[in-house]
């Protein structure tokens, strides 16, 4: 166990023994919603997780510490930090060395995970190519992340707000498996259908589990992404939400937004836009990804590596 992490008393066990863990990322509760509704959520995604059978492995960075696995009051204290920054591959050993408070991101979490010996981590959606990067050249580190660090990330695809098809055209080119979950066509986030034909279909965390083991045999590193659609009750239908998108992206090219602003500005215009709407099936999805996160990593527990 690398001596920069700090685990949990029960993820700890949980390692100890072999069972099932499953990563979560911590921006959605510094960055994605306001106290106390985004303790609940954090609450309700670990609960969800421990009854599938597996143990919730919450990461952030608290006072320089990398905590993979959060106490219920380390949680409670996370959740009404106002100053955290938000952490991906390029800050996350600043926030240690500065003894800084900050929540990661899909590649801070992936990093994190990978060192504490994490395989699976639930997320809503995962960064890529931002609209207009053929220019601005914004391209998020999760891509670079996936290709390089052996966690399954189970997620509703990439964000809406992103240029879907270069997104799974760079995953394509760096060689990390996109899996689509019982469905031929790749999820786009808050909507079931991006008209991206899935890669790879699979239709069990089973035969996902065999898939993994058997990369590992073969010594092919990186991850893998699993786009888990939300049901057809719970999506909003890409004509609605494309319209949201196209007016936040007109509002953030009025006011200059750009760089690391983009993807919360554009979020958050989007919820209001949505009159909240878009947060509540961000939510949703969540809960959809932890939960078949959770059964991946029960069927990895049962598949030890060679």
């Amino acid at each position: 166990m690398n001596d920069m992490i700090q685990l949990s008393p029960a993820v700890s066990e949980a390692l100890r023994f072999g069972r099932a863990v499953v990563a979560l990322e911590s921006t959605i509760i510094t960055h994605g919603m306001p106290w106390p509704r985004n303790l609940e959520m954090a609450r309700e995604v670990e609960a969800l997780i421990r009854e599938q059978g597996a143990e919730p492995a919450t990461i952030a960075v608290i006072d320089g510490a990398l905590h993979v696995g959060l106490t219920d009051a380390q949680l409670e204290a996370l959740a009404q930090t106002r100053d955290a920054l938000k952490l991906s591959r390029a800050d996350l050993a600043y926030a240690v060395a500065a003894k800084r408070t900050g929540s990661t991101t899909v590649a801070a979490t992936m990093i994190a995970a990978k060192l504490a010996g994490v395989e699976v981590f639930a997320t809503g959606g995962i960064g890529g190519v931002h609209k207009g990067a053929e220019t601005s050249f914004d391209i998020s580190a999760d891509l670079d992340e996936l290709s390089q660090t052996a966690v399954i990330v189970v997620s509703a695809g990439a964000k809406a707000i992103l240029d879907l098809k270069k997104t799974f055209e760079v995953l394509e080119t760096k060689g990390v498996p996109v899996v689509g979950y019982g469905v031929d066509e790749l999820p786009a986030f808050w909507s079931r259908r991006s008209g991206i034909k899935a890669p790879i279909r699979m239709d069990t965390p089973d035969a996902i589990a065999d898939f993994q083991r058997v990369r590992e045999r073969l010594e092919i590193t990186g991850g893998m992404l699993i786009a888990n659609p939300l049901t057809e009750e719970l999506e909003i239908d890409g004509a609605t939400i494309g319209g949201w998108i196209d007016a936040a992206l007109a509002d953030a090219d009025a006011q200059g937004i750009e760089g690391k602003a983009t993807t919360p500005f554009l979020l958050q215009r989007i919820f209001e836009l949505s009159d909240g709407r878009s947060l509540a099936t961000n939510i949703d999805l969540v809960r959809s990804n932890a939960r078949l996160a959770a059964e991946i990593a029960v069927a990895l527990a049962k598949r030890p590596k060679a």
